[in-house]
């Protein structure tokens, strides 16, 4: 499948979890909306955006298993995020519970918001390495008070690639009334998505990682009795719109005046390509391959995986650790790419250090084999 991808063919890509990439056809179909656009502007943004925003909210809604008019469109689910930390109701003293696993960015955002408001966000310690499920719902909770309101946490993490229990943890927050607040970055087009039937309060997801939309398409879903809550990040012309819609949130968030909204629109092609190229089953083979070269890939290292290495916390991503007497393992991402033409990433999750592989479809057997030498050489000449 590579050659269907605006990939560098010179380029071993291991890193689509990072920024995703974007097959030629729907490369070709938003450089389409964006000749729209500038052939009149006028009559894109005005009589045709709204269309184009309700067919792709629709088809995006059937495909993550939600209604339509509960989702609205962001650049990137950092910013998502954003709306719903900025609109939180602190009050001083009160608790959000995370965990250590959390994306940075959304760490800073929590930080930030509830340090204005005398509140306090919690990254709570998930041990290392994942036991069982049990194991991680234990630790979670154990990170619960009388003051905390809401719970905070990653459907897949970012720098561990661990998916976590999330069904879990709603069914367990919502008997202790507490709000869920899920970043699901990483699941759509990764993991079938039924939004409905996990029934969060607010549901963030990207559709250019692995949907493999174009770069600046996310959404956030928002449980119809919370979405008048929101206050737009920008005001605009959705606010107190002189020709209102159906939906306040629709509204203050998706009118938002000049922009390039083409990422957006594509999202329809983006599910019919997902379909037409039977994309589920490439997936499926896409998960064999971290099951397969997960603990190989460890033990060329010299350590161990962060979790069983089973489909219950793996998908298209693993982690390896890097070991903690590795000198300067942030320099490894350049070092794989300068002397081995490797492109994947280097993560870190408070002062633990990974590799972290991803298999998107055109991942072959083969790539994986060119970074097990890789690290060979690396660490053979460190031992």
């Amino acid at each position: 499948m590579k050659n269907q991808f605006l990939l560098d063919p010179n380029i071993t890509y291991l890193n689509h979890g990072s920024f995703g990439a974007c097959p030629k056809p729907l490369f070709k179909a938003y450089q389409k909306y964006q000749e729209e656009l500038e052939f009149n502007a006028v009559q894109f943004i005005i009589n045709k955006l709204p269309v184009y925003f309700e067919e792709a909210r629709k088809a995006l809604g059937d495909f993550v298993g939600c209604d339509k008019d509960d989702l609205v469109f962001f650049p990137n689910p950092t910013h998502a995020i954003n709306l719903v930390v900025k609109n939180f109701d602190f009050s001083e003293g009160d608790e959000i519970l995370g965990t250590e696993l959390e994306y940075g960015a959304c760490d800073r955002t929590w930080q930030h918001y509830a340090a204005l408001k005398g509140a306090k966000y919690i990254r709570q310690h998930i041990n290392l390495p994942i036991q069982s499920k049990a194991q991680i719902l234990e630790d979670f909770w154990k990170g619960y008070s009388d003051k905390t309101k809401a719970i905070f946490i990653s459907h897949m993490t970012s720098a561990t690639a661990l998916l976590l229990p999330v069904k879990e943890i709603i069914k367990e927050a919502k008997n202790r009334n507490l709000i869920t607040i899920i970043d699901g970055a990483h699941i759509p087009g990764h993991f079938k998505l039924d939004i409905d039937a996990l029934d969060p309060d607010y549901y963030i997801g990207a559709c250019h990682k692995w949907m493999n939309g174009p770069k600046g398409s996310s959404f956030i879903y928002t449980r119809k009795e919370l979405q008048n809550d929101l206050n737009p990040l920008v005001v605009s012309w959705g606010y107190e719109a002189e020709f209102p819609s159906h939906s306040q949130y629709l509204d203050y968030h998706q009118m938002q005046g000049t922009r390039d909204s083409s990422a957006f629109c594509v999202i329809p092609e983006v599910i019919a390509y997902f379909k037409e190229h039977n994309w589920w089953e490439k997936v499926d083979a896409a998960k064999q391959l971290i099951l397969d070269n997960y603990q190989d890939l460890c033990d060329i290292v010299g350590t161990k995986p962060v979790c069983p290495v089973s489909p219950v916390f793996l998908g298209q991503m693993c982690s390896i650790p890097i070991p903690k007497d590795y000198k300067d393992p942030m320099k490894l991402k350049d070092r794989l790419y300068d002397e081995f033409k490797i492109e994947i990433p280097v993560s870190v999750s408070n002062e633990d250090y990974f590799i972290r592989l991803s298999t998107q479809v055109y991942v072959l057997q083969k790539d994986i084999d060119q970074l097990k030498g890789a690290l060979k050489s690396i660490f053979k000449k460190v031992n």
